[in-house]
C-alpha cells in the first residue's frame, strides 16, 4: 500500500474517466500496423496524445490489457492442446520461457493481431515510452507493481517468441524490446525499493550473444541486438 500513501500524501490530481476512455479508443482504432503512416511516426503521435495524467492512465491500461490478453490466449491454447493430445502445459506468466522451451512448436505467438486491436509494435511501444518518460508519476500516482510486471511480461513474451516461437526479430520487435527495457529501467530507478528482477530477465542478462534484426518488409538483416548487453547496464546499475 506504499503507493497509496504516496498518492494521499502528495498532490491530488483530477482524472477524467470519460477522457481516458476517449483517448484509449482513439489510440486503439486510430493507429496500427496496417496504417500507411510509418510506425515510428505513429509511436511519436501516440506519445504526444498521452502526454498528461489521463494519458498516463491510458498507457498503463494498454500494457496491462495486452499482457492480460496474451496470458488468456496462452491459457486457451494450452487447454486446447490438452484436449487434443492429453499433453498438459503449465502457463506461468512470471516466466514464459519454460512454456515456450517445452512447446513452442505447438503454440501461436499471442501478441500479433490481439483482439483489442493494440499492436505490440505500435500502441504498446508508445505506451512503454510514456511509462518510461513519466516514471516518477507512475510510482506516485498508481500502484507500480502490476505496471512493471506487465512491462517485464511483454518483454519476456517478445524475446521468447524470437527464440522459441518462430517470430522473426525485425526492427519493430527490436524497437519494442528497447522501449520496454527503457521503461523498466526508469520505473525501477524511481522506486525506493525495486522488486527482484524476473527470472527470464536474469537468464538473458547472463548471455552475451547477438540476435540478427531483419527488415520487416524483406528478408535482409539490417542490424543486431545483444539482449544481455542491453539489460545489464539498464537494470543492474
Amino acid at each position: 500500500m506504499g503507493w497509496l500513501q504516496r498518492v494521499l500524501g502528495g498532490r491530488q490530481v483530477e482524472h477524467d474517466p470519460g477522457r481516458q476512455e476517449a483517448l484509449l479508443q482513439q489510440v486503439r482504432h486510430g493507429f496500427g500496423i496496417r496504417s500507411q503512416v510509418r510506425v515510428r511516426d505513429q509511436i511519436e503521435e501516440i506519445t504526444r496524445l498521452l502526454d498528461d495524467e489521463d494519458g498516463l492512465v491510458v498507457a498503463t491500461r494498454i500494457v496491462r490489457e495486452v499482457a492480460d490478453a496474451a496470458h488468456t490466449d496462452l491459457l486457451a491454447q494450452a487447454a486446447d492442446l490438452h484436449r487434443r493430445t492429453g499433453y498438459r502445459l503449465v502457463v506461468d506468466r512470471r516466466n514464459y520461457r519454460v512454456l515456450w522451451r517445452e512447446a513452442g512448436a505447438a503454440l501461436r505467438w499471442p501478441l500479433f493481431d490481439p483482439p483489442g486491436g493494440l499492436h505490440p509494435y505500435v500502441q504498446v511501444a508508445a505506451a512503454a515510452t510514456v511509462l518510461g518518460d513519466r516514471a516518477s508519476r507512475v510510482v506516485k500516482a498508481t500502484d507500480p507493481a502490476p505496471v512493471l510486471s506487465a512491462v517485464f511480461e511483454l518483454f519476456d513474451l517478445t524475446t521468447t517468441g524470437w527464440e522459441y516461437g518462430r517470430v522473426r526479430p525485425d526492427t519493430g520487435g527490436a524497437e519494442l524490446v528497447l522501449r520496454l527495457i527503457s521503461a523498466a529501467r526508469q520505473i525501477n530507478a524511481a522506486l525506493s525499493d525495486p522488486p527482484p528482477l524476473p527470472q527470464p530477465v536474469r537468464e538473458l542478462m547472463r548471455r552475451n550473444n547477438t540476435t540478427n534484426v531483419y527488415d520487416p518488409a524483406g528478408h535482409g538483416v539490417v542490424g543486431a541486438i545483444n539482449l544481455g548487453a542491453e539489460l545489464r547496464p539498464a537494470l543492474l546499475s
